[in-house]
């Protein structure tokens, strides 16, 4: 059960526990939606995709990923997440470091116009 969940212009995320410098989400992407490019500084994520097809840029690569496959984010790496299919895309996003709150995301680029 989530601890609480946000909805987002390209889907929604879900906290399912948190604790001192990690926190555990549900992130699901909505069909022909994507997040903003990011990065963090203070955190670095392992995303497992659970269901669908993620597309995901790292530092300027594009990688796909199906569902049992994972990634790991590095601090500072510049990165987005995106589903280019028909279908909802979920994954599950492991976050550590000394910050794991919304507030250590810089955007570079955002389809909905957030800074």
């Amino acid at each position: 059960m989530a601890i609480y969940t946000e909805n987002r212009p390209w889907g929604q995320f879900a906290v399912l526990d948190e604790g001192q410098g990690y926190k555990v989400k549900r992130v699901t992407v909505m069909p022909g939606k994507r997040l903003s490019y990011q990065y963090h500084n203070y955190r670095h994520e392992h995303w497992i995709v659970v269901e669908g097809t993620v597309t995901i840029t790292l530092d300027g690569k594009e990688l796909t990923l199906q569902a049992g496959d994972y990634i790991n984010i590095p601090i500072k790496a510049h990165h987005r997440m995106g589903n280019n299919t028909a279908i909802p895309m979920s994954l599950i996003e492991i976050q550590r470091g000394s910050r794991v709150d919304e507030d250590d995301i810089v955007r570079l680029e955002d389809d909905f116009g957030r800074e």
